[in-house]
């Protein structure tokens, strides 16, 4: 299946909508659309748009949050699914996400429940939100899961944004160690070299190397551009094979500093989804695959499907995820108390909560971290330039004197 940007007009109040459709092709598209009532006026492959198209059409992730939170509380307020969907695409200020609105309420009017017509935007909603949103609306609860999912995004949100954050200070100063470091590479190592040629001296050995390393990207930065593009080119290829997928994912389990932030970060995101999941209803091996999911994680996601097959088999959930590599012990423990009181949902959201105060702490620590070991580099790397520039200087000095 395809996906099909289009602009049409509703055939009733002749309004002009744009969203997008699946489709097999353009004509079956364009089938689609007048089947729901609609006059297509323009149908693209989405495919076929360009970079900057797709990035400017992008849904973020405070527009999503906000129609949760409204669509929520229109639901819950009793107004029915259409007209709540049709009041949500109107309050919306986000074109894109508008129009990802307007394309549910039509699947929707046409007869499609609320979870597959959402499932047609698999970039804007994931597997969490429609397994939540499936839950809803077979218990009757749809209003109750959409909060769920308006609340844990806004939690989710907020605390990458608190990393981000975090990163900023450390940041700065690595980009001014670059800045400092490319500013005596280019001004200052010429001019040493020069000073030298003119009095017809030999340059430091340490000197030496500094000006080659100068006159290299002066005069071969296309290799250097074309090896930095190669490299990260790779990387990014390698990235989307299993094997890259898991070295990756190995990396931020055991990366130093950040090894502890992102496990319990993990674990957070796999907690939180289990308590929603089966606190909305939804079975025990559905929630503990789609949990594996959320984690994003490669290799935790792999460790927590090995489990779903314990579970498949028999086995409590405590158990099978106990002995799995990088799972931290809360989560077994207090799974295991949930399964023995039978409320597992509330035991694993309690482990969340623990997880999401040990981020704050571990987040709000990151610059403190990282900063002293940013400052040796940089002394480090500005020594070996002052000691190649400024030394030979002084060491000139001293010999005419």
């Amino acid at each position: 299946m395809k996906r099909f940007n289009y602009k049409a007009v509703e055939k009733k109040t002749r309004k002009t909508v744009s969203g997008t459709i699946q489709a097999e092709s353009e004509r079956e598209a364009g089938k689609l659309l007048v089947e729901q009532g609609y006059i297509p006026e323009r149908i693209v492959d989405e495919s076929s748009t360009g970079v900057l198209a797709k990035l400017t059409n992008k849904v973020a992730t405070k527009d999503r949050i906000i129609f949760t939170r409204q669509f929520a509380t229109l639901i819950g307020a009793g107004l029915p699914m259409a007209r709540s969907l049709k009041t949500a695409a109107e309050q919306s200020t986000s074109k894109p996400m508008k129009a990802v609105i307007e394309d549910i309420s039509a699947s929707v009017e046409a007869g499609k429940p609320l979870s597959e017509a959402l499932a047609t935007h698999p970039d804007v909603f994931n597997d969490v939100y429609l397994s939540l949103v499936a839950a809803g609306e077979a218990s009757g609860t749809l209003d109750t899961a959409l909060a769920r999912l308006a609340t844990q995004d806004e939690k989710d949100s907020s605390m990458i944004s608190k990393i981000r954050g975090a990163m900023v200070y450390p940041g700065i100063i690595f980009l001014v160690i670059i800045v400092v470091l490319a500013f005596m590479m280019i001004e200052v190592v010429p001019e040493v070299r020069k000073l030298y040629e003119d009095m017809d001296k030999t340059l430091p050995a340490i000197t030496k190397v500094l000006v080659n390393i100068s006159d290299f990207f002066a005069n071969q930065w296309w290799i250097v551009l074309l090896v930095v593009t190669g490299i990260v080119y790779a990387i990014n290829v390698y990235r989307k094979t299993d094997a890259g997928k898991r070295t990756f994912a190995l990396f931020k389990l055991n990366v130093p500093i950040f090894n502890s932030l992102f496990q319990r970060l993990y674990m957070n995101r796999f907690s939180r989804t289990m308590e929603m999941l089966l606190g909305t209803g939804v079975s025990m091996l559905d929630a503990l695959k789609i949990s594996a999911r959320a984690t994003s994680n490669y290799y935790m996601e792999q460790q927590f499907m090995e489990a779903s097959e314990k579970v498949k088999a028999g086995k409590p959930l405590s158990e099978s995820i106990s002995d799995l590599d990088y799972i931290l012990p809360l989560v077994p423990q207090m799974i295991s108390i949930g399964e023995q009181s039978g409320k597992i949902d509330e035991m694993i959201g309690k482990a969340a909560e623990v997880y999401e105060n040990e981020l704050d702490e571990k987040i709000a620590n990151i610059s403190t971290l990282i900063e002293p070991v940013l400052m040796v580099i940089m002394a480090g790397l500005i020594g070996v330039v002052i000691a190649g520039t400024l030394l030979p200087i002084y060491s000139l000095v001293s010999t005419i004197s």
